[in-house]
């Protein structure tokens, strides 16, 4: 095991310079994701609102039908 002062000692700072910059180095600071443009609500609303007035109009459209005994649609 003849292992020289001079080449343990350098390999010894060369470990200590990666052990201390090496981590460093692959360390990024992520920036947080951003805030969704719509988180869903929204359609949902509207897909609500088209529903409401398909069953409006179908209402309408129906009703006319049930007064009469002959049962056209116009």
């Amino acid at each position: 095991m003849a292992i020289s002062r001079v080449s343990f000692g350098a390999m010894l700072v060369v470990a200590l310079v990666f052990s201390i910059f090496l981590p460093a180095a692959q360390a990024q600071n992520l920036a947080p994701a951003p805030a969704p443009a719509s988180d869903g609500t929204s359609i949902d609303q509207g897909i609500a609102y088209v529903l409401m007035l398909v069953a409006l109009v179908l209402t309408y459209l129906i009703h006319p039908m049930d007064a009469t005994s002959s049962y056209r649609l116009f």
